[in-house]
């Protein structure tokens, strides 16, 4: 046999038995991978060991891929964008303070500038695996405080892409320069924008008009396509090809078939992922933990009190209170999977010392086993903390955590505005200097082949602005005179504050100038006075010009469309009484003397009296989803219902605010209107929808059926049968809804 196969073969056994035996001690299975990994490697003796150590590197590369480009199909951009500013606060503080404590503790020891950036970075990574088992374990998962620490965890990901790339960037230039680091990051920002931008825009297209012809196998071979060309992309313009796979995952994550993808690549990113953590054990060498037994203990106290003590700290600045802050640092005092991704990164580059490798691993296996003690432990430790503090202090701290920043009226009006200003010249810019770039770097040789280079200046330059005049028009023009722009003119008493108003739309105007003029100079040679003069009259034709604008505007509906694909999915057809009606979600708050407020939800028999139906209800902190008929509705609650428009509308103008909350209030697990299909061996299939126990079971409740991959929805009675391959269309918590896909 080949020797890649015997060393599979002896991974997968080897894998295989330690993950089982895990799982029967109720350990993560990372641990049992790593372990595997030392049984096998060369370091082990009295057993057999891997022998093809490059080839084992190459497939646990590939496992990093799929690791990353599963994090992107998991990866919410809109909730993110929900989250607001606390957890980017805290995420931050946390890794800012982490960072340079590791730096620290690094150059105690004497070690070199590259190990002590990686070493910091690394225990700057807490480990999203091991905190998600552990709440889980422990029942934590709809805690407040919990729900904070997993926003913190989502943008510690997206922030270690960051780092992956700025670690890359020193290690090839071997030193720090302010201007180098900015442009980097600069370019970073400007492909992830232009990926994000162009993905969204095709993509979902793409997988809508070839819907017809997709399966599973197909859908996979499409969706690994779609990742490692990603990859090569982001190889050729010096970024990782972790990052690639993870934009990539990102975009696909917000079409309809995102999470189909997600279970399809699930057992292959398992594979390679198991590979991967393998090749991390085999790093582990006994007689180097032996010698540096020193660091690795100086380390896990690092990590530990580090997280304890600045982790809170973070958290309690970004508007935690004591207990919480303290619950949520003291849950982040481990490292994992990017801390591996790290020293990877830091070995393959041949930065860092073969001795860092083995010492994280061995940090991180420890730091793993203490995870549901330190969880314990904070509730007494918040508990004693609190009683210490002066009264004065405590009660500042609750002021801070619980009141909203002031803010002025004119605040309230120019945060707006700028904000809306800076997302359009971001966007509409990074278009325009990518088509311009695309003409003049991969057009431009075309044509002057076909035309000689005499007509092909000419024939270039015109056609670059045409093709750039709408995302120019975008950049120039784009908002100019909308509502926000509107409201601070008005606001303005006098000319000093439009002022800036002006001053802006001026420079958006002089920036689509430049680059006319950049076109004009790198395709007819133009120069002086006269290119500007051009420039002018170009920039001109495209304000004045309705088709620029139009087709901007086409543009911008479709990518909002495509954007929102998934969101306008879910209402979905509905059919009762032989009319077909949409179907959506919306948030009312109950008045002091609405007519719901003191009834059971039995009592109201809104279903009846309204044609809706309560999700969830939001009481402060409290969230109650796919509540019982006794539950009580009080004054104050904002109640969740499911119906069509009109019911809607109906039932909010009966109750005495009818203020449509929709999109301010979020419960830490969404609810969500998604499709279960009954598989052919469900134990749904054949029960009726009262012998189901939908809402009881699983928390879920039945909106209707969809047969014959029908448009249309049936209403069902509590007598109506499963079928296998009916589609359920259920409203729910997202892991209810998946432990409901499971049965």
């Amino acid at each position: 046999m080949e020797p890649l196969i015997n060393d599979l073969a002896l991974i997968l056994v080897v894998a295989g038995t330690m993950t089982l035996l895990f799982k029967k001690l109720k350990q993560p299975l990372v641990l049992g991978y790593i372990v595997a990994g030392f049984l096998v490697s060369p370091n082990m003796p009295y057993m057999s060991s891997v022998t093809d150590l490059e080839n084992i590197k190459l497939w646990s590369d590939i496992g990093v891929i799929f690791l990353m480009f599963a994090l992107g199909l998991e990866f919410n951009i809109k909730k993110l964008m929900k989250m607001g500013s606390k957890p980017f606060i805290a995420a931050g503080a946390t890794i800012a303070s982490m960072v340079i404590l590791g730096a620290m503790v690094g150059a105690i020891f004497g070690w070199s500038r590259m190990n002590c950036i990686f070493l910091g970075c690394m225990l700057a990574m807490s480990s999203t695996t091991i905190i998600f088992k552990a709440f889980d374990d422990m029942g934590l998962r709809n805690e407040r405080w919990a729900g904070m620490v997993l926003s913190v965890l989502i943008i510690e990901d997206i922030l270690a892409i960051v780092m992956m790339v700025v670690l890359s960037t020193l290690a090839v230039s071997q030193h720090v320069e302010g201007t180098e680091l900015v442009q980097n990051i600069m370019q970073l920002v400007f492909f992830l924008v232009l990926w994000f931008l162009v993905g969204i825009y095709v993509i979902p297209w793409m997988l809508r008009k070839l819907k017809s012809l997709f399966n599973d196998e197909i859908l996979l071979i499409v969706a690994l396509a779609l990742c490692f060309g990603m990859v090569i992309i982001a190889s050729i313009v010096g970024f990782s090809a972790a990052f690639g796979a993870f934009v990539m995952g990102s975009i696909l994550a917000g079409t309809l078939k995102g999470e189909h993808i997600a279970e399809l690549v699930a057992p292959v990113k398992n594979l390679f992922g198991a590979i991967f953590f393998v090749s991390v054990g085999m790093m582990v060498d006994v007689a180097l933990i032996a010698q540096y037994w020193l660091p690795i203990v100086s380390i896990i106290l690092t990590v530990i009190l580090g997280q304890m003590v600045f982790g809170s700290l973070s958290y309690l600045l970004s508007g935690q209170d004591v207990k919480s802050a303290v619950k949520c640092g003291f849950s982040m005092t481990q490292i994992g999977e990017f801390a591996f991704i790290l020293a990877t990164l830091g070995t393959s580059l041949g930065v860092t010392a073969d001795y860092l490798y083995p010492i994280v691993v061995a940090v991180s296996v420890f730091t793993t086993f203490t995870t549901p003690y330190m969880v314990r432990l904070a509730t007494p430790c918040g508990n004693s903390i609190e009683k210490v503090l002066p009264e004065k202090l405590k009660a500042a701290i609750a002021r801070y955590s619980t009141e909203a920043p002031a803010t002025t009226g004119d605040s309230q009006i120019w945060k707006p505005y700028i904000g809306q200003v800076l997302k359009t010249v971001l966007i509409w810019g990074i278009l325009s200097i990518a088509v311009i770039t695309a003409m003049l770097y991969y057009v431009e040789p075309i044509v002057y082949e076909l035309m000689g280079e005499n007509l092909g200046r000419y024939v270039m330059a015109a056609g670059t602005l045409i093709v750039a005049a709408p995302f120019l028009w975008g950049l120039m023009l784009k908002n100019q005179k909308s509502e926000e722009e509107m409201r601070v003119w008005k606001h303005s008493s006098n000319s000093l504050y439009r002022g800036p108003v002006a001053a802006i739309r001026l420079m958006r105007v002089l920036a689509g100038a430049l680059l006319a003029c950049q076109v004009l100079t790198s395709t007819l040679n133009l120069g002086g006075g006269f290119v500007v003069l051009v420039a002018v009259i170009i920039v001109y034709v495209i304000a004045e010009n309705n088709l620029f604008s139009k087709k901007n505007a086409e543009m911008t509906a479709n990518f909002t469309e495509r954007f929102n694909e998934k969101e306008n999915s879910g209402k979905m057809r509905f059919e009762g009484d032989l009319v077909q009606k949409s179907i959506n979600i919306m948030t009312y708050e109950i008045g002091y003397e609405s007519f719901a407020a003191g009834q059971t939800l039995r009592e109201l028999n809104l279903g009846k009296q309204y044609g809706v139906h309560a999700v969830a209800i939001i009481r402060g902190e409290e969230h109650i989803n796919i509540p019982s008929g006794e539950s009580m509705i009080f004054p104050g609650d904002k109640i969740k219902v499911i119906g069509s428009d009109e019911e809607l509308s109906k039932f909010g103008k009966a109750v005495t605010s009818g203020r449509d909350l929709s999109g301010y209030y979020h419960s830490t697990e969404d609810i969500n209107l998604k499709r279960v299909e009954i598989a052919e061996k469900s134990k749904l299939a054949g029960k009726s929808v009262m012998e189901s126990r939908l809402r009881e079971d699983y928390r879920c409740m039945l909106v209707g059926i969809e047969e014959d991959d029908s448009e249309n929805l049936k209403v069902p009675t509590p007598q109506t049968i499963f079928k296998p391959g009916d589609v359920l269309w259920v409203v729910g918590e997202e892991n209810k809804i998946k432990l409901l896909g499971k049965a």
